[in-house]
């Protein structure tokens, strides 16, 4: 599915997240967009448990007194099988695409960035996309959609 889809899709069924779909169109599928553009595939795999929540980690740097709760979303199944070294059961790895994963970290509030595993040679590498600044940036989107022109008041 391409890029282009996979937004209509969302934009068609704004009305079942409760948002009007001119705000989708006009606001928040721009943003996602934008940060999709950066990734290089349109479908990533995300590991699941067997209620079909989301896999969390959270990641801690001792150094710096700091840790945040991400996402890994991966390029292949394997890469998703092999990432924690033993193969779990109780974990399967669900495609996803790239829009709806972004959509879905946008109102994630548990959850602080997602890590895009580009490279199945390297797992130690990826590009993190951060809640706060993909909310944003739709934030900002959305207020510029709904000011009125001066000249129009």
């Amino acid at each position: 599915m391409t890029l282009e889809q996979q937004l209509q899709i969302i934009i068609n069924d704004a009305a079942n997240y409760g948002v009007p779909s001119a705000v989708v169109e006009g606001a928040i599928a721009p943003v996602l967009k934008s940060f999709a553009q950066q990734l290089q595939h349109l479908e990533y795999y995300v590991l699941q448990n067997l209620d079909e929540d989301w896999v969390l980690t959270t990641i801690a740097n001792p150094q710096l007194q700091q840790s945040k709760t991400v996402i890994y979303a991966f390029v292949s199944v394997q890469d998703a099988a092999t990432f924690q070294g033993t193969a779990n059961p109780n974990l399967i790895a669900m495609p996803i695409s790239v829009v709806q994963l972004l959509f879905r970290l946008f109102s994630l509030e548990q959850v602080d960035s997602i890590i895009f595993l580009e490279n199945s040679l390297n797992l130690n590498h990826g590009v993190e996309i951060k809640r706060d600044r993909l909310s944003q940036l739709i934030r900002q989107q959305i207020e510029q959609l709904t000011k009125i022109p001066p000249d129009l008041a």
